[in-house]
């Protein structure tokens, strides 16, 4: 026995999981509904993570809801997929993952709160690989009520500003256009009332709307589930060092109440704090020479455990397409307030009548495509198109809004004077303003003219394919996702990269037991989530392909550990 662990222990607990997100929270709740005593450590103030703040869609194959709508989906053609996309599988995580994505799913969807319905079209983000989907594997969680939380509400992290409107109201894509035009039919009318009656009530009683959506309803859901259970959460609680006993984790130093605390943990202990994207040391480190303008992840997620793990012998899995996951981002920087950085994931991008540009004016991607795929094409365009700039024409932001800018109802001039929209009465003029080459950004909208006039972008395929479509505009002819641009004034807005989450983490096993350098595992020790080294090895292979393996492998690492050989064999006290 280690003289570390010899010591008198604070507390004791069964399970001592690290991180409230989806990850952390399904661990907790597997193993306490086995009967485990688990304690919740949390180094913010605040419940749901990077979770909270994302879209909520978990990327599942093989789900109860694929084949109840008896959606043509099978495993073997997940398989073939994850085989073509992402390469060969790295010991057996990805097949683990297939093999439990629908039981965990249906455990959680049977045991606590989280409930997932199946978009009639959402497709696998490169549609044309073999193995694709058109729909079934990306689940999107149900909307949820808030007021279920009680006082606690106030501990879950809210979402973006950006996603919500009226001081914290929650709307998804098809209830924004009946709230943006109230009078256009009796539904629309409807709805408008209901809805603003409800979000004026919540107001009174909350600091924002109670009806929540994506990942704000996912993270709502399972901390309802968490609460049910009496799992005690510790906030403001970051791990500090792990304890480690001939070989075995055998529980943790913990910053609370003001001192650090030694929290014995018998079974074991889970990591899931949500990876390093929030930290420029860990990105410098694993993603060198690449710009870093804004973090779409929480901000806790400084790689914390990561680093707690690699001082005990954990081996750190890097080698990979990429460390981080992307997003483009626009930033309104408003006088006296901290810049906010708003995620373009997809609904302007894939609008027809509007292009991304590099500085030298020149189209550099198919603007539809997924936010990953965006922003590694504004990396590698020569010259890298980092800022991108989106260019548009004034029909386009009256009726699709671009950026933080809502459609319809506008007063643009805020955004034009914060440096947030470009404006010019011609293109030349906003080339001029922007930074832009003039005579290539002429060119290339006189290109993509001719081309949204036929319908076929022969440049790089806006609109050829079900990804595209599915957000593009039905009502225009005769390619939804392309329209002229031509009435002035003209508007851009600059993205650039932002980082949403992390790919390198924690080697694990298929049971989300962490690694050594020699690929042995380190018992009592697990990692989850962006904790754990993705599966999916720095590809972007489908909405969802983060949230889905968290819930998998917080659900299996909490398997794992009621296993009796998981027990120690001595006190260790």
């Amino acid at each position: 026995m280690t003289d570390e662990a010899q010591m008198a222990w604070d507390r004791e607990t069964d399970v001592l999981v690290f991180g409230a997100g989806a990850a952390g929270m399904t661990a907790a709740l597997v193993a306490a509904h086995a009967g485990l005593d688990v304690l919740l450590c949390e180094k913010s103030q605040l419940v749901g993570g990077t979770t909270a703040v994302s879209g909520g869609t978990v990327w599942l194959p093989g789900n109860r809801h694929g084949r109840e709508s008896a959606v043509a989906d099978s495993l073997d053609d997940a398989r073939r997929y994850l085989d073509a996309e992402v390469g060969p599988d790295r010991r057996g995580l990805r097949e683990a993952f297939l093999q439990t994505a629908g039981e965990a799913l249906d455990w959680l969807e049977r045991n606590t709160d989280v409930r997932f319905r199946m978009p009639k079209l959402y497709p696998d983000y490169h549609p044309g690989t073999p193995g694709a989907a058109l729909t079934g594997r990306a689940l999107q969680p149900l909307p949820f009520d808030a007021r279920a939380l009680g006082a606690d509400f106030a501990r879950l992290r809210p979402p973006r500003p950006g996603f919500t409107i009226l001081g914290g109201m929650m709307v998804n894509r098809d209830e924004a256009a009946l709230l943006l035009r109230p009078l256009r039919s009796r539904r629309a009318l409807a709805f408008t009332l209901r809805a603003l009656a409800r979000h004026a009530r919540d107001r009174v009683r909350h600091p924002r709307g109670t009806r929540l959506l994506i990942g704000n309803a996912l993270a709502g859901r399972l901390f309802a589930s968490v609460k049910r259970a009496n799992i005690p959460i510790a906030f403001g609680a970051p791990l500090e060092s792990l304890v480690r006993d001939e070989g075995r984790i055998v529980g943790a130093n913990v910053a609370m109440e003001g001192r650090t605390l030694r929290i014995r943990a018998r079974r074991g202990v889970v990591l899931a704090t949500g990876g390093f994207a929030a930290s420029d040391k860990w990105r410098k480190k694993l993603v060198p020479d690449l710009p870093f303008v804004q973090v779409l992840a929480a901000g806790e997620a400084t790689g914390d455990a990561i680093e707690a793990a690699l001082r005990i012998g954990a081996k750190l899995e890097s080698d990979r397409a990429g460390a981080a996951l992307w997003m483009p981002a626009s930033v309104l920087q408003r006088p006296g307030q901290e810049p906010f950085a708003f995620p373009h994931v997809i609904m302007d991008r894939a609008r027809p009548g509007l292009i991304a540009v590099n500085r030298d004016g020149r189209r550099f991607v198919n603007e539809a495509n997924s936010y990953h795929d965006f922003v590694d094409a504004m990396l590698r365009a020569n010259p890298p198109a980092v800022p991108a700039w989106l260019i548009c024409d004034r029909a386009f932001v009256w009726r699709y809004g671009i950026g933080i800018v809502r459609p319809i109802w506008q007063r643009l001039g805020s955004y034009v004077r914060a440096g947030y929209l470009m404006r010019g009465g011609t293109l030349r003029e906003l080339a001029e303003r922007a930074g832009i080459d003039a005579d290539g950004l002429e060119a290339t909208v006189a290109q993509h003219n001719r081309d949204a006039r036929t319908g076929i972008d022969r440049a790089f395929g806006k609109g050829s394919n079900p990804l595209n479509l599915m957000y593009g505009d039905p009502e225009v002819a005769p390619n939804p996702c392309l329209r002229p641009i031509e009435r002035p004034p003209f508007f851009a807005v600059a993205v650039h990269p932002a980082v949403l989450g992390t790919s390198a983490g924690l080697a694990t096993d298929a049971d989300a037991r962490v690694l050594d350098v020699n690929d042995h595992p380190i018992e009592g020790l697990f990692a989850c989530g962006n904790d754990q080294s993705s599966i999916m090895q720095g590809r972007y292979p489908g909405a969802g392909i983060t949230l889905g393996p968290a819930l998998v492998f917080g659900y299996r690492a909490a398997r794992a550990l009621l296993a009796p050989a998981r027990m120690p064999q001595h006190a260790g006290s």
